[in-house]
Parts: C-alpha cells; structure tokens; sequence
C-alpha cells in the first residue's frame, strides 16, 4: 500500500485521495487510478438521492473490489452495471481495509445514500483482518512500519466494542509496539518466516508446496464456535440488521481455493449460516471460478501478484449479475 494515494481518515483509518488521477506500476503493464470526491475509487460521484428507474447498489470490499491491478472499465462492479442495464454501482472498495473498517464505511459515507442493495463482498481473508489492530506496509524506502486501525472487539454480553477511534494517526516502527499488540499485527498470512523463505524461490515453488500439503490458510473457519469467526460473524450480522433493505453478502475465494490448494468447505459453512430468506442472499461465487480449466483459473490471478485479473473480474462480474438480476426484478 503506498502511502501517497492515501490520505488519514480519523475513524477508518484512510480513504483515497479525493480527486486522484494516477498511473499506477504494475506487472500487468500498469493502470489508471481515478477517486471520486469523497475519496473512493468510484467512476460516480456520490450522491444521495437516486435518479427515476435506477437500480443502485452500494458496493463494499477490499483491494479485490477497488480493482487493484485493473483499471476501472474491467473491474467486476463496472462490468455488473454493464451487464445489468439501469444499474448504478456505488463503489466503496478500500485496498488494505477488513470488514471492520468496510462496515464503518457503511455508517460514515453510505448509510444515508437512497439504495436498493447492499453488496459486502468478504475476501475470506478478511476473517484475518478483523482481529488485526495494527497493519504493516512497506514504505518507498523499503521500511517496514505499522498503522493503528479500527477494531472491535466481541463482549461477553454478544455486544461489539469500537477501539482505536479516532485511528491514531502516527506509524509505528519495528519495535514500537508492545510484545501483545505485536502480535495483533496483519503481516500478511500465517507463519511469515516461512513464507518468506519460500517466497524466494517464486510463485510456482510456492504453488506446489500448496497444492501438496493441502495448506489450510485460514484455519479461522474451521468451526462456527472459532474466535475469530465469532467476530467477523458479529460484524457481519450488526451490519446486515443496520441496513434497511435486502443484503447479498459474498465471499470472494482467495487463489488457494480457486486453483484447488485449500478445500473451502469450511469458509462455505461459516458464510451459509448467514442466509436469511427474507433479507440476506449468500451468493457464492467459486462454483463459477471451478467451472473452468485449471490453466485458466491459474490465469485468475497475475503472475505474482495475488489479485485478480481482468479475467477473473469479468467470472466475478457475471457470476454476481447472475444473483443480482433476480432479486432486481423483484423489487420492480
């Protein structure tokens, strides 16, 4: 993440420079970044009522959503409005952030913007980032330093408490924390050590060692009764019963479930029990992704880089418009 798009946001933490017209580096050959005055990478500025016969949907994420890698026109929010005639698509991704900061996201800038549809697109990753109080970023130096975020934590009465609001704002560097607040810092994944000695011997090392021990990334689904499950579950459910209309929470498969590395039946589990017939739709896109060769969904992500490619937007964007159009005629 590189400090200069961003600029501080006392209860997030950060939001996109308002404005920003950027050429961003890339593996892929690079791509345009563009914010809208409110400081989210959205092609529409926000506004609060909607026009005559629009369908708009408010869309939640992380980096994924943003669209890091791809410029705007490929992203899967873009190619839903494009598939959907009549559709409007608010953007709200924020690279970096987990669903704690999304959700606050929602209360900050959207919960007062008219909509027919919320979409929280959880990275299952996410499950990581929410118990995390810190993240560390690497600067243009090379330096590795950390930035408080918001957290909640869960209580025993089952009530979510906010920490770290107003964020602090200052980095921290290697050292600067206590030996428990370093261990509630977001480095990227487990065993760090061993990552990164593996991560010398490129991507397709790493792949194979995947693949072959059948690594469990996020052992955090593993059961419904999971701390860190019990709190992304929290977030996930104030949020749905804070949102007036109808809710589609998907969780979008990191590459070891796509390339089939990881078995995601846990993480499927966790999410399903979220379902509510009357106002939430789970929509689980990675039967979409499976459907293809394995060449092609080793394709869904860039070389090094984990995010998405154009490819795996446009599986994304018609898997979801797939969910979407349903629930749209409904509500005309």
């Amino acid at each position: 993440m590189t400090r200069l798009l961003y600029q501080y946001d006392s209860t997030v933490g950060y939001r996109f420079v308002p404005g920003l017209k950027a050429r961003i580096e890339h593996e892929s050959g690079g791509y345009l970044l563009r914010t809208n005055g409110a400081g989210f990478r959205c092609r529409h500025e926000f506004t609060a009522k909607k026009a005559p016969g629009v369908f708009r949907i408010l869309l939640f994420g992380d980096s994924f959503t943003a669209g890091d890698g791809v410029s705007d026109c490929r992203r899967y929010g873009e190619q839903v409005e494009a598939l959907l005639p009549g559709t409007e698509v608010f953007n709200f991704g924020l690279p970096g952030s987990g669903t704690d900061q999304q959700y606050l996201i929602w209360r900050e800038y959207a919960s007062q913007l008219e909509h027919d549809l919320v979409v929280i697109a959880v990275l299952v990753e996410n499950i990581r980032r929410v118990v995390a109080r810190y993240r560390l970023y690497g600067t243009t130096k090379g330096d590795d330093l950390m930035l408080a975020k918001p957290y909640f934590t869960l209580e025993a009465d089952g009530e979510l408490a906010l920490h770290h609001v107003p964020v602090p704002r200052a980095p921290i560097g290697r050292g600067g924390l206590s030996e428990r607040d370093s261990e509630a810092v977001d480095r990227g994944g487990r065993l760090e050590w061993l990552r990164r000695g593996i991560n010398r011997f490129g991507p397709t090392v790493k792949d194979t060692l995947q693949r072959v021990t059948r690594y469990q990334p996020l052992p955090g689904y593993d059961r419904a009764d999971h701390p860190d499950w019990r709190l992304l579950e929290a977030i996930l459910r104030t949020w749905i019963q804070a949102v007036p209309g109808p809710v589609l929470v998907c969780p979008i498969p990191t590459y070891q479930y796509i390339e089939d590395m990881a078995s995601p039946k846990s993480y499927q589990a966790r999410f399903r029990s979220l379902e509510d017939p009357d106002r939430v739709i789970v929509h689980d896109p990675l039967p979409d992704f499976l459907a293809h060769s394995r060449q092609a969904r080793r394709g869904f992500r860039f070389e090094r880089d984990v995010h998405m490619t154009p490819a795996a937007h446009r599986v994304l964007a018609e898997s979801l418009a797939g969910a979407i159009e349903p629930l749209r005629r409904r509500m005309r």
